[in-house]
């Protein structure tokens, strides 16, 4: 598997650093760079604490980790966060958008959400047809119906 070098600026040292486990997964764990409380209904941006510069023609999709909304009760306000790699600068700090369900406190160093990169979408072209040619396949929602 190609490897692809990516600079990143720590803005907490005691933040700890991005690891890539071979053959764990794909996405890298993002953490939390300071305490922040929440009260129900709350939305705030949650630092993470990194600046990443991606190489040209990549960029970053951000979500929650599986148990980031059982443990804290925080759900990510614009679904999928993407990331360009226009977004490089020194100052340019990761956050993540969270709205509290319940009150909770995420600490420095909690793993709150992931992301992986991926090569930007090819220039598409849209050829209109009255036809598909495809099997239907019951509708929106439908899968895992008998």
């Amino acid at each position: 598997m190609e490897s692809i070098r990516l600079k990143i600026k720590y803005h907490n040292e005691e933040l700890e650093r991005l690891t890539y486990v071979e053959g764990k997964s794909d996405w890298i764990d993002l953490r939390c760079a300071e305490e922040i409380s929440f009260s129900k209904g709350d939305f705030k941006l949650v630092n993470l604490g990194v600046s990443i510069a991606l190489p040209e023609g990549y960029e970053a999709l951000v979500v929650p980790r599986s148990s980031t909304f059982k443990t804290w009760g925080l759900l990510q306000t614009n679904s999928c966060g993407v990331i360009d790699e226009s977004y490089s600068g020194d100052e340019d700090v990761w956050r993540w958008p969270a709205l509290a369900t319940r009150d909770t406190v995420v600490h420095v160093n909690d793993r709150i959400c992931q992301f992986r990169i991926l090569k930007h979408q090819p220039a598409l072209v849209f050829e209109e047809t009255d036809v598909l040619g495809d099997k239907n396949r019951g509708g929106f929602g439908s899968t895992g119906r008998n």
